[in-house]
């Protein structure tokens, strides 16, 4: 359970960054709160489709993957990052991803921002 939380507190960490780092990524909200408990929600769909969509584009794309030697990873992030946009749209969430290309360069500092924080953080059960 532990290490739950601490994945998800490192989720909301690396979203809360590339929201403050990129513009055409948003998070809206009345207060510091509603953006917090915003922030917690998004990442745990976050956490949510990297857990059960992504292994399942590695799967498909695995040719890919060898082809471009891992580069294709920058593509599958993105794509879960604006699935995870439009899905915080459909459960009526303050977050939003505009566009492809702010999607690659989000899913870059979330993965650079989540690793640090891993190493970081503590990471037992």
């Amino acid at each position: 359970m532990m290490n739950f939380v601490v994945k998800t507190i490192a989720n909301a960490g690396a979203l809360a960054v590339a929201v403050w780092l990129l513009d055409k990524i948003t998070l809206t909200g009345d207060s510091t709160g509603k953006k917090i408990w915003a922030l917690i929600v998004v990442a745990l769909v976050f956490g949510l489709v990297n857990f059960l969509v992504k292994p399942i584009v590695k799967v498909l794309t695995f040719p890919l993957f060898i082809l471009t030697l891992g580069l294709i990873t920058l593509v599958v992030n993105a794509l879960m990052l604006l699935l995870t946009s439009w899905l915080a749209d459909k459960l009526d969430l303050s977050f939003h991803v505009e566009g492809f290309w702010t999607a690659v360069l989000g899913g870059l500092i979330i993965s650079i921002v989540s690793w640090a924080l891993h190493v970081v953080l503590p990471d037992e059960d």
